[in-house]
C-alpha cells in the first residue's frame, strides 16, 4: 500500500505545480504581482525593440546626412532641403545653427568682430541645446528600463514572502505538514521570484547596452556640432 500512496501523492503535487495551476491557485496579492511583472516584462521588450530599431535608423540617417554634408555642396542649399523638417537629430542640429546664422545675417549682425564673436557663441549654444533636446527625445522611456531592472526583483521577492506566508497559513489551518499542502504555496512564491528575474534581467542588459549606444550617438552629434562650429567660425573670420 505504501508505494501506491506515494505515487498518488506525487501525482497530486505534480498537478499543482503546473504554471497555469500555480497562477489560478495563487493568492490575489500574488496574482496581482505576477500580472504586474508580466506587464512590465512585455512593456520592457516593446521599449527594447523600439529603441534598437530607432537607433539603427538614426545611425543610417546620420551617415547619409554626413555624406551629403561633406560632399562639398552649398550649405545654404542643404539647409533649404532639410531646414524646415529635419528628419533626424543631426540634421536638426545643422538646421538650428543655419537658422541662427541666417537670422543674424538678415539683421546685419555680421558687420563687426564683436558681433561675429557673439554670433559664434549663440550658434554654439543653439547647437548644444538642440543636441540635448534631441537626445532627450530619443532616450525617452529609457528610465522605465532602469526602473524595471532595479525594482522587479524586489517586487518578485515581495510575492515570494507573501506566498510563503500563505503556505504557513495553510499549514496552520489544515494542521498538515505534508508536501501536498506546502508545495503549492512555495511554488507560487518561487514563480513570483522567477517572473521578477525574467522582467529584470533583460531590462538591465538592454539598458546598459542601449545607454552605451546612445552615449556614442550623442558623442557623434557633439563632434558634428564642434566641426560645424569650426566651419562657421572660419567663414566669419574670412568676412571683411
Amino acid at each position: 500500500m505504501q508505494p501506491i500512496q506515494t505515487a498518488a501523492l506525487s501525482g497530486t503535487v505534480s498537478d499543482h505545480l503546473s504554471i497555469f495551476e500555480l497562477f489560478l491557485q495563487a493568492d490575489t496579492v500574488v496574482k496581482l504581482i505576477m500580472l504586474l511583472l508580466l506587464a512590465a516584462s512585455f512593456w520592457s521588450w516593446a521599449v527594447i525593440f523600439d529603441k534598437a530599431m530607432r537607433l539603427r535608423r538614426l545611425r543610417q540617417a546620420a551617415g547619409s546626412f554626413e555624406e551629403t554634408f561633406w560632399s562639398g555642396g552649398s550649405l545654404d542649399d542643404l539647409y533649404d532641403r532639410v531646414g524646415q523638417r529635419p528628419a533626424d537629430p543631426m540634421s536638426a542640429v545643422f538646421a538650428a545653427a543655419m537658422r541662427e546664422w541666417r537670422r543674424s545675417a538678415a539683421k546685419g549682425l555680421l558687420g563687426t568682430a564683436v558681433m561675429r564673436a557673439s554670433l559664434q557663441q549663440r550658434i554654439e549654444r543653439v547647437m548644444n541645446v538642440t543636441v540635448g533636446r534631441e537626445m532627450d527625445r530619443v532616450e525617452r522611456f529609457m528610465s522605465f528600463l532602469a526602473t524595471v531592472g532595479s525594482t522587479a526583483p524586489f517586487v518578485g521577492l515581495f510575492g515570494t514572502v507573501w506566498g510563503i506566508m500563505d503556505s504557513f497559513q495553510s499549514i496552520a489551518a489544515s494542521k498538515n505538514t505534508s508536501l501536498a499542502v506546502v508545495a503549492p504555496g512555495i511554488a507560487e512564491s518561487l514563480f513570483a521570484t522567477a517572473l521578477g528575474l525574467v522582467a529584470a534581467i533583460p531590462a538591465v542588459v538592454a539598458y546598459n547596452k542601449l545607454s552605451t549606444d546612445f552615449g556614442r550617438y550623442a558623442g557623434r552629434l557633439e563632434a558634428f556640432a564642434t566641426e560645424f562650429s569650426a566651419i562657421l567660425s572660419r567663414q566669419l573670420d574670412e568676412r571683411p
